[in-house]
């Protein structure tokens, strides 16, 4: 089984999608990219994955590259920063890398993230792909050409808009991973159906059971489908300057309570409690139904993610969303629903329309259990 997309920027053919099962395609791929034997390769990954797949993916580069390095970090939201920023570019320069050599970022959205920035400021820009390894990663963060990392407390602060040469997606990796793992990319997934595709919502619906169980090709679907959703979507705004925001959809109250969790919640489920608040600001609008607003809530629940925070209040949510960067002259830019499948933009809601929502996802009545950890 095997699938590809072609992402073009500014009108032209930039870079392949593929889905595969394996790294057989591996080799064939970087040829058609022109990659040489005298060229430099640093696999950038966390050690978690490192200790999972590095030498497998090193076995194949090898046979590509005279020269594969690697750079690990621990695992962790809190490691993409300015700090590991510089040891990767401490990293580079010893081993003498140049404007001809590559990198890969080979993990999850926090690997993409560090190695496109790198790579986009390394001697003014160096090449990279991505070789995402998580369901979220592969669905969201690695198609697009967003980087950035955190400063501060501020999440994705200091990025840059920079495309990937090529992004390989090996499906057989989500079987090694943690269940939490693939459960927060399903928030990414459920949003891609939420703002765009009515149709491929319920498809998710239907087959939850065979999603959650990790049928091979009802996944490799799922994964298609939702590339296809975000590459029309970033093809036809590559720099957000509108209709790319609406991948935002549970974002704003997702990162003020990403943040507020002290990233101990993994991102996914911080988007899916987003979504639910979100959802509940366009039920008192009169967007959408109580109905469907449930429907939605349900939707999460079958996919094991959250729609409820514990321990944190409204106030301090509604203040984390002020200090996000989506901010637009003093503004929040919330995107909400219109209907299931149909998303919009927002500027102009009051804080207590944004508190009704906030109060929604609060819970009061937490059950005993703590947070788990991010990879």
């Amino acid at each position: 089984m095997s699938k590809s997309i072609i992402v073009s920027y500014e009108g032209k053919p930039c870079y392949p999608i593929l889905l595969t099962q394996d790294y057989k395609s591996l080799p064939e791929e970087l040829e058609k990219l022109n990659c040489q034997h005298d060229q430099k390769i640093c696999i950038v990954t966390d050690i978690h994955v490192a200790d999972l797949h590095l030498e497998a993916l090193k076995g194949v580069l090898n046979t590509c590259f005279d020269t594969v390095t690697s750079f690990c970090f621990p695992a962790g939201e809190e490691q993409k920063n300015l700090n590991t920023v510089q040891k990767l570019y401490e990293h580079l320069i010893f081993h003498h890398f140049d404007r001809h050599d590559i990198l890969v970022a080979f993990g999850g959205g926090v690997a993409g993230d560090l190695t496109g920035f790198t790579a986009a400021t390394y001697l003014r820009g160096i090449d990279f792909i991505q070789i995402p390894t998580t369901l979220l990663s592969q669905v969201d963060s690695s198609i697009g050409g967003k980087t950035g990392v955190d400063f501060s407390n501020y999440k994705n602060m200091v990025g840059a808009f920079y495309q990937p040469r090529l992004v390989y997606m090996n499906l057989s990796l989500h079987r090694t991973l943690p269940k939490e793992q693939f459960v927060s990319g399903m928030g990414e997934i459920l949003k891609h159906g939420l703002i765009k595709s009515n149709e491929y919502f319920r498809w998710l619906k239907k087959h939850h059971k065979e999603i959650l169980a990790l049928q091979p090709d009802v996944v490799e679907e799922m994964i298609y489908q939702s590339c296809l959703i975000k590459r029309g979507v970033v093809e036809r705004d590559p720099r957000e300057k509108g209709e790319r925001a609406l991948l935002n959809f549970g974002h704003t109250i997702g990162h003020a309570v990403e943040t507020l969790s002290d990233f101990k919640l993994f991102h996914g489920q911080c988007v899916g409690i987003g979504m639910a608040g979100a959802c509940q600001i366009s039920r008192n609008l009169g967007h959408i139904s109580g109905s469907e607003c449930d429907s939605i809530i349900d939707t999460l629940t079958y996919f094991g993610l959250p729609n409820q925070i514990v321990g944190l209040t409204a106030d301090e949510i509604l203040r984390a969303t002020k200090a996000d960067k989506k901010m637009n002259a003093g503004k929040i830019k919330f995107i909400l629903l219109e209907a299931i499948g149909c998303a919009y933009i927002n500027p102009n809601l009051s804080d207590a329309q944004i508190l009704s929502g906030i109060s929604s996802i609060l819970d009061t009545h937490p059950e005993e259990g703590g947070r788990r950890e991010e990879e």
